[in-house]
C-alpha cells in the first residue's frame, strides 16, 4: 500500500464531513478532483471505504477500520513535523561535547550558560577530560566535538584552529623565581617541578619544546598542580587559560620568554560527518567567542 498524507487527509475529510462538496472545499480541490483521489484510496486500499448514495456518504466496517488507522498515522505525521521544526529551530536537541579540563572549569562556562539561556531546550552534555581520551570520544561518536588540543594521529578527524595560549611560571612568593623576568624554558631546568600528566595538552606542548625539567611530582589535575605548588614543593609551568586555578595571594606568575612555546587549541569533530543543528549552533558560537579570549597574568 502506497498512499500520500495528502491522501490520507481527504479520506478524513469525507469521513468527518459526510459530504463530498464540503469535504472537497476543506481540502481545496475541485469536486471532480477530489472524488477521483476517493477512488484511488480505495483502489489502492483493495477495499470500499465509503457507502454512497445522492444525498448521503457513510463509511463501511472497513472504512470505520482505516480511519482510525489514518488518523493515527496522520497524527504521527504531524507530530514529527513539529519535532523536526523543534530541532531545526533548536528548541528541542542535544548536543555532547568533550573539552580539556582547564578549558571545561575556565573559558566554556560562560558560554554554555549563554547557549543554553538562549536555547533552553537543548540538553547539554560536557565531558572534561585530557586530551587523548578527549579526542577519543570524538573519534568514537560519543560526543558531537571537542575543544582540545591536536595530537600526532588526527586520522578521521579535522579541526579549525581556535587560540594560542602561551606559557607562564607559577611558583611561590619567596621562591627565588619570583623576582626573575624573562626566564627561558631552559633555565628552569635546576628547580624542582610539578607538572601535568604526558596525556595532557600542556605536557606535550612542554615535550614539542624538548623540555627537560627535574620532575618532582606528575599529576592529573591542575588544583593539584596549584595546591603543590602552593606547599612550596616546586614550580610549575603552565599555559595562559589555566592561569585561574594558580590566583592566590603566595603565589606569582611570570610570563615565559619563549614565545614560539604555545599550546594551540581547536574545535575538533569527525572528519565527514555532518553535525546537529544545535551542535553546529554551539559550535559555530564557540569559534565566534575565540576572539574574547584574553589571557590575565
Amino acid at each position: 500500500m502506497n498512499l500520500s498524507s495528502r491522501q490520507l487527509r481527504a479520506f478524513v475529510a469525507l469521513a468527518e464531513e459526510r459530504h463530498f462538496t464540503r469535504a472537497a472545499q476543506r481540502s481545496h480541490m475541485t469536486q471532480p478532483a477530489f472524488s477521483a483521489l476517493i477512488r484511488m484510496v480505495e483502489a489502492e486500499v483493495g477495499l470500499r471505504l465509503f457507502d454512497r448514495s445522492t444525498r448521503h456518504v457513510s463509511l463501511t466496517t472497513e472504512g470505520e477500520i482505516f480511519l482510525s488507522g489514518a488518523l493515527r498515522l496522520l497524527g504521527d505525521f504531524e507530530a514529527m513535523q513539529e519535532g523536526m521544526s523543534d530541532y531545526a529551530s533548536q528548541r528541542q536537541g542535544r548536543v555532547s561535547l568533550a573539552a580539556l579540563p582547564s578549558l571545561a572549569a575556565g573559558w566554556l562556562p560562560g558560554i554554555l550558560a549563554d547557549y543554553h539561556e538562549r536555547h533552553p531546550g537543548v540538553r547539554l552534555e560536557l565531558r572534561d577530560a585530557l586530551l587523548d581520551p578527549c579526542l577519543d570520544m570524538v573519534r568514537n561518536g560519543q560526543v558531537d566535538f571537542a575543544v582540545a588540543a591536536r595530537r600526532a594521529d588526527m586520522s578521521e578527524l579535522t579541526s579549525d584552529f581556535l587560540y594560542a595560549d602561551d606559557f607562564f611560571i607559577v611558583c611561590r612568593m619567596d621562591h627565588p623565581l619570583a623576582k626573575c623576568e624573562g626566564m627561558r624554558l631552559s633555565a628552569l631546568a635546576k628547580w624542582p617541578r610539578i607538572q601535568l600528566a604526558r596525556g595532557s595538552s600542556v605536557r606535550q606542548a612542554l615535550d614539542g619544546a624538548n623540555d627537560k625539567p627535574t620532575l618532582l611530582l606528575e599529576v592529573e589535575h591542575l588544583a593539584t598542580v596549584a595546591g603543590l605548588v602552593l606547599a612550596g614543593l616546586g614550580i610549575s609551568v603552565v599555559p595562559g587559560m589555566t592561569l585561574f586555578h594558580f590566583r592566590h595571594p603566595s603565589l606569582v606568575i611570570r610570563p615565559l620568554a619563549d614565545k614560539r612555546l604555545r599550546r594551540s587549541l581547536y574545535l575538533v569533530r569527525r572528519k565527514g560527518k555532518s553535525l546537529s543543528v544545535a551542535a553546529a549552533a554551539l559550535y559555530e558560537q564557540l569559534l565566534e567567542s575565540r576572539e574574547q579570549i584574553r589571557v590575565q597574568a
